[in-house]
């Protein structure tokens, strides 16, 4: 099994030095759902979900910039993108952000915490009619780059 990279030899908390790393083009696909009532999603028109979007989209992209801040171990990292789209579909707010970066390091994190942030902000918005909407999962659904290439989450 490889070592947690974000363990040092003493197995403390310890950023990963990325200075002998090239930069790479790198992109990270995060997904995220809600899933609301029965009664929430009756009463979801076009102009709710319109608004609601619009919200989640913003968010997404601030709290992706924002990374480094919220992450103790996190790189700065410099975003060339972000990527925010949004669906409903019968019960479920679908949220999918793809990140991308030219850097050593890869835009993951960037990309959970943006479809985190993006489901947060669609759970505050219809709270008041379902307060028990189920965040969730969110989950990395492929990345590109790096020395490690390519990977699909299966």
């Amino acid at each position: 099994m490889a070592d947690f990279s974000h363990l040092n030899l003493k197995g403390e908390a310890a950023m990963v030095d990325v200075s002998t790393k090239s930069a790479t083009s790198r992109v990270a696909l995060v997904t995220g759902k809600v899933r609301v009532s029965e009664d929430c999603a009756r009463h979801l028109g076009k102009e709710q979900l319109r608004e609601i979007f619009s919200m989640a989209r913003v968010a997404a992209v601030q709290a992706a910039k924002k990374t480094a801040d919220l992450i103790p171990m996190c790189h700065q990292v410099p975003l060339a993108k972000v990527d925010v789209e949004l669906s409903f579909t019968e019960r479920d707010f679908l949220v999918a952000v793809t990140t991308k970066t030219t850097a050593p390091t890869g835009v993951e994190m960037e990309g959970f915490v943006g479809a985190s942030t993006a489901c947060l902000t669609i759970y505050d918005m219809i709270k008041a009619v379902d307060p028990g909407a189920i965040v969730g999962p969110i989950q990395l659904k492929e990345k590109t780059g790096g020395k490690n290439g390519p990977w699909k989450n299966q």
